[in-house]
């Protein structure tokens, strides 16, 4: 069966209440669904993604995966423009379940508000969040 049956949200990432996280690199960060999404959806089928040269809004939809038991928008954790999209993950959706956090990330974006960091969640916050879902 696909999928990592080890929950796990890496410290160095920040995470957003959607169930996103991103991994910051200066003024740029590569953004993906959590372990507990990809969990909860079961294995991946389909990945719609964003233009790349588009703009993502914090908050905002940004794509969708579908799994087996339903469609889930891809809320953007973070504001940016999209730099490059994971075409592994567009063509092996399942990428995503068994390797969240490496392979199956979904878009690189430069940020246009760094600040925007300061609002996500350490590792630590975010699997307190997940608990008491």
């Amino acid at each position: 069966m696909a999928g990592n049956p080890t929950e796990s949200y890496p410290d160095d990432l920040r995470y957003h209440r959607e169930h996103d996280w991103a991994r910051i690199e200066g003024d740029e960060a590569t953004l993906g669904i959590t372990w507990h999404a990809a969990d909860a959806l079961g294995e991946l089928v389909h990945y719609e993604p964003p233009e790349e040269g588009s703009t993502i809004e914090l908050g905002s939809s940004y794509g969708e995966v579908e799994s087996v038991k339903a469609v889930s928008d891809v809320i953007a954790p973070l504001s940016g423009e999209v730099l490059e999209v994971n075409a592994k993950v567009v063509e092996a959706p399942e990428t995503v379940n068994e390797d969240p956090y490496g392979e199956g990330w979904l878009v690189r974006v430069r940020l246009s508000d760094p600040s925007q960091v300061d609002g996500l969640m350490d590792a630590e916050a975010y699997r307190a969040h997940v608990a008491e879902q």
